[in-house]
């Protein structure tokens, strides 16, 4: 895994830094490659942010090799590795499907958000169990774990080098941390408020764009709650995720949030 700078530059040996707990000493290091573990990374991240959803088909290799720009051996490998964490299926002749998990087979729902109040009680929501998410993540994570926040922030620094704000690279971040807490009542709740948090997150990036753009402050929020989880500080990765939720609010509200007494 690939330490990160403010504007995600990658120092270090990306194939060798994180070991998953469990692994095997001398385990098969074509898992490891970089451009295996980018791959991994991407398609897990999209499994995480439910952009594939459960049984639902994975694109083909020669579509997944040309959308990541590797080629078809690596994505075969990261493909098996998927399939050998238990996050996708394979079909004799049909291709790799997303597997269904327990939690998700029971998932919850929020009512829609219809209002802009209801974007203020989404954030109000998400300040009482994000920064435990954080938390816990940094005091839970594994290698795997670990990885997909890691790809989210990838997405997230790109997306900020080319002045662009990525709702979708944001969410999985979010929801990575959620997963690496290894409680699944935080990812199921995450994954019930996809559409409610996407709308906050829609809104906030608008904020970012205009006379006083923020995108590189906003990475940087993200990237210190990734390096306090990765080193396993674990009321720091509470306080950044408190104050990056509290500024998000606050850039989209500027400073005035809604009376919800009336």
């Amino acid at each position: 895994m690939a330490e990160h700078d403010a504007l995600g530059e990658t120092t270090g040996e990306a194939s060798t830094a994180i070991t998953p707990e469990g692994a095997e000493p001398g385990a098969d290091r074509a898992h490891r490659t970089p451009l295996v573990q980018r791959a991994y990374q991407m398609l897990h991240a999209r499994i995480s942010n439910g952009e594939y959803q459960p049984d639902e088909k994975l694109p083909g290799e020669h579509e997944l090799a040309a959308a990541f720009l590797v080629s078809r051996p690596i994505i075969r490998e990261a493909l098996k590795r998927l399939r050998d964490e238990g996050l996708i299926y394979s079909r004799q002749g049909a291709g790799s499907f997303v597997k269904v998990r327990v939690e998700e087979a029971r998932a919850i729902g929020f009512s829609p958000v219809e209002t802009i109040a209801d974007i203020q009680r989404c954030y109000e929501f998400r300040l009482t169990i994000e920064p435990d998410h954080a938390y816990y993540a940094a005091l839970r994570w594994n290698g795997a774990a670990l990885e997909a926040i890691a790809a989210a922030l990838d997405l997230m620094r790109d997306a900020t080098q080319v002045h662009r704000h990525r709702e979708d690279a944001d969410y999985a971040f979010h929801c990575a941390i959620a997963a690496a807490t290894n409680n699944h009542y935080y990812i199921s709740s995450m994954q019930a408020l996809k559409d409610h948090i996407a709308v906050g997150m829609k809104f906030h990036g608008v904020s970012l764009m205009g006379p006083n753009a923020g995108l590189v402050g906003v990475f940087k929020e993200h990237q210190g709650i990734y390096d306090a989880i990765r080193e396993r500080d674990a009321g720091a990765a509470r306080d950044r995720m408190r104050q990056h939720l509290e500024g998000s609010r606050g850039r989209i509200f500027e400073g005035r949030t809604l009376d919800l007494s009336l």
